[in-house]
């Protein structure tokens, strides 16, 4: 039953998130899987680790084909999720975790950036109807 409960709760907070909400718990579960491989590879279960890391490499997947190439932006992420994809595959093929951490490290930077800015932008969201100490709507 309580599991249940966190399912719906949790399936209500991704059917009502922004899609700078989205993207940011996207970020979130591709570090947890790519947490989750590494742990299993050290484990030596191979198997999991495969699991976890083909969960990580489909949401880089999922990154890549929403790319927008009209934005200067995309045209820089693009080669950096590129990599990334290609350091899960190989960590996972060669059990390598030095390339598993390096693609994690690179998700963790994007991650916080995209945090950063979602942070600056309800900052400055905020701050656009007030002027001169007055709401202005």
């Amino acid at each position: 039953m309580v599991n249940n409960a966190a399912e719906a709760y949790k399936r209500q907070q991704i059917m009502t998130a922004t899609p700078e909400a989205l993207t940011l718990m996207l970020y979130n579960g591709c570090l947890k899987f790519i947490d989750e491989g590494i742990q299993s590879v050290k484990d030596e279960k191979w198997e999991d680790a495969n699991t976890s890391l083909q969960k990580a490499q489909n949401i880089i997947s999922e990154f890549r084909i929403t790319l927008d190439m009209d934005y200067d932006i995309s045209k820089q992420l693009m080669p950096l999720y590129n990599y990334t994809y290609d350091r899960l595959v190989e960590g996972n093929m060669k059990s390598d975790v030095t390339m598993l951490e390096e693609a994690r490290g690179i998700i963790k930077e994007l991650r916080d950036a995209w945090a950063q800015a979602m942070k600056k932008a309800r900052q400055e969201k905020g701050t656009q109807g007030v002027q001169g100490g007055s709401y202005v709507g």
